[in-house]
């Protein structure tokens, strides 16, 4: 089957211009590493003498853009969104996803994680039901018992009463044989960060942030008929990789206690590597879905900027931050894609992106881009783990390779960090006395941020926005591939200590963020995926992804990759997928039934 040549108009496109490139290696960061008392009592001074955070934050380097003259050519561009205006006419729009509209994966019933497919076939042969489920869950998830389970750590708060309302409900669906499409009845975590009715939304912190009901994005798969069993815990405020929250307790990650799950989504991440849900709701502005999402070994979409709505919620990161699923497999972060991203019409950037599409993944070319000297900057074992995914796209699915450049990688990664930082700094106008030592560091420099500084970080994305445009333009249906992070994990050196009191290593933050940021930066849709295994410290095991990126809007062809990629963790891969040592089989447990 050929690709498509139907054009795809786009408003906001930047002009397509290459920027000449020439690969520098970057600095190597010396931000000064603190951990345990020093850093308790040094959030607190740091943040109440304005000399100290205003050294770290000519520190962290963001003053190097001013040096770059080129940057002057460019308009400054706060709001990477590039929406497509038109799609093939055979795409047939619908709300709700069902079986029958889009295939399960070939290996759809070898895999060892559940997916939404196996929630959908267990309903509907009635062997077990929605309440079945809930009872097997629900003690697995809640932190209010007696004796809570090692898995409630990654759950801040579980509505008792509206997650047997919402069972209640599906159930009596498909009893009467009416249920809602796939999701109807399955089990959902939603990250702290978005607003669900019923819940606080604390943001991972001490605070309670006003909400004004639930978000859209999760609005969708509740009308889709999933029950949502709780928010899931975040790295306080999403600042940091690591998802070590010393407020509401950090979780271990499933393939070994001694690594981090990542952030700021880790909870999420956490309860579907876990095996609790099968999808999980997951915000990114540096990575936040994707590093948990490779550092847990599940899927992991970052989609495109503006393209799925989270109003009435607010964006603690508006030009960099999104939403996104994550999944155990790729059908379910399809099917949560797909609920998600329907236009909110009371969003405007959201309103006017395409109603995705039910038809099965559309014909594409099938090319990756590569810039080997930024690839090559990973960890040996992670580079190896990347490199045989790609040998199998290429030798047999039949992906072309081309190489690929990208302008001012250090540069841009500044350029994205003070962005971050100052539109953190900028939603928290306040005191710090109440947030963690390392975030009352982060907002007190990132106050330091002078306005011609902002537009200089806005200037570099209209740079790299009009290189990746006129990349995607020269190679129809470009995939560009890295491995997600760098490093493979991130183990927690400091243990117990610093679980207690938290950790400040902007030099780890700046290699794991090191790929992912291009994503944020540009707007550009970006999908995580599992390609294998390292055995890391001790008795763990250290899951390995791989990431693409596709242009504007392309998210529909960044999951059509995603399921290539997953066909090489089961059918390429020599040991396959594995399963992490804290795992449960909730499927199982409602089908056996329990205590």
């Amino acid at each position: 089957m050929e690709a498509s040549n139907t054009p795809v108009h786009t408003f906001n496109r930047p002009t397509a211009k290459l920027f000449p490139t020439s690969y520098e290696e970057p600095p190597k960061p010396t931000n000064p590493i603190v951990r345990g008392l020093s850093l308790y009592y040094g959030g607190s001074l740091i943040s109440s003498v304005d000399a100290l955070s205003r050294y770290l934050w000519s520190n962290a380097g963001f003053t190097i853009l001013r040096n770059i003259t080129e940057l002057h050519n460019y308009q400054p561009r706060a709001d990477p969104s590039v929406i497509p205006a038109a799609r093939a006419p055979s795409s047939n729009p619908t709300a709700h996803p069902t079986l029958t509209s889009r295939a399960p994966p070939l290996h759809g019933t070898s895999s060892k994680f559940p997916s939404i497919v196996d929630y959908y076939r267990a309903y509907t042969s009635a062997s077990i039901t929605p309440l079945d489920v809930v009872g097997a869950l629900l003690p697995l998830v809640r932190r209010d018992l007696p004796e809570p389970t090692e898995h409630s750590i990654a759950f801040l708060q579980t509505r008792v009463g509206s997650v047997i309302a919402a069972a209640e409900a599906s159930a009596a669906r498909w009893k009467s044989g009416a249920p809602l499409g796939l999701l109807d009845g399955v089990p959902i975590a939603v990250k702290d960060e978005l607003d669900v009715d019923g819940y606080e939304k604390k943001l991972g912190s001490n605070r309670i942030f006003k909400t004004d009901g639930t978000s859209w994005c999760v609005q969708k798969l509740i009308d889709g008929g999933a029950i949502v069993f709780g928010k899931s815990t975040m790295h306080e405020l999403g600042t940091d990789t690591t998802n070590n929250n010393p407020v509401h307790g950090t979780p271990p990650n499933p393939y070994g206690a001694d690594y981090y799950c990542g952030g700021s989504s880790g909870g999420s991440a956490y309860a579907v590597a876990a095996g609790l849900v099968p999808l999980a709701v997951g915000a990114d502005g540096g990575g936040s879905i994707r590093i948990p999402a490779s550092f847990c070994g599940i899927y992991g979409l970052k989609t495109s900027h503006g393209r799925i709505s989270r109003l009435p919620t607010l964006n603690i990161g508006s030009s960099c931050g999104v939403v996104g699923p994550m999944g155990a497999n790729m059908i379910d972060v399809e099917v949560g894609f797909r609920l998600m991203a329907s236009p909110d019409p009371v969003n405007s950037t959201s309103s006017c992106f395409p109603i995705p599409s039910v038809a099965r993944i559309p014909a594409r070319y099938k090319v990756l881009g590569i810039y080997k000297p930024w690839f090559d900057r990973a960890d040996p074992a992670v580079r190896t783990a990347c490199e045989a995914a790609i040998d199998y796209l290429r030798d047999t699915l039949g992906y072309k390779i081309v190489d690929v450049s990208i302008p001012m990688l250090h540069a841009g990664q500044i350029a994205h960090a003070l962005t971050c930082l100052t539109e953190l700094a900028a939603g928290n106008p306040g005191s710090v006395s109440d947030l963690q030592p390392a975030n009352k560091i982060l907002i007190s420099v990132g106050r330091h941020t002078p306005a011609s500084d902002y537009l200089l970080a806005q200037r570099l994305r209209e740079l790299l926005m009009q290189h990746l445009s006129a990349l995607y333009e020269e190679h129809p249906g470009l995939v560009i591939v890295t491995p997600t992070t760098t490093l493979p994990g991130w183990h927690i050196n400091g243990g117990a200590q610093d679980l207690k009191y938290g950790i400040s290593d902007a030099n780890m933050s700046t290699r794991n963020m090191e790929y992912v940021w291009v994503a944020n930066l540009s707007g550009c849709p970006c999908l995580q995926a599992p390609v294998g295994y390292i055995e890391g410290k001790g008795e763990a095991v250290v899951p390995v992804g791989l990431m693409g990126m596709t242009e504007w809007g392309a998210d529909e062809e960044a999951i059509g990759w995603g399921y290539d990629v997953e066909n090489w963790l089961h059918e390429g891969l020599v040991e396959g997928r594995r399963l992490p040592k804290r795992w449960v089989d909730v499927l199982d447990m409602a089908t056996k039934g329990f205590d």
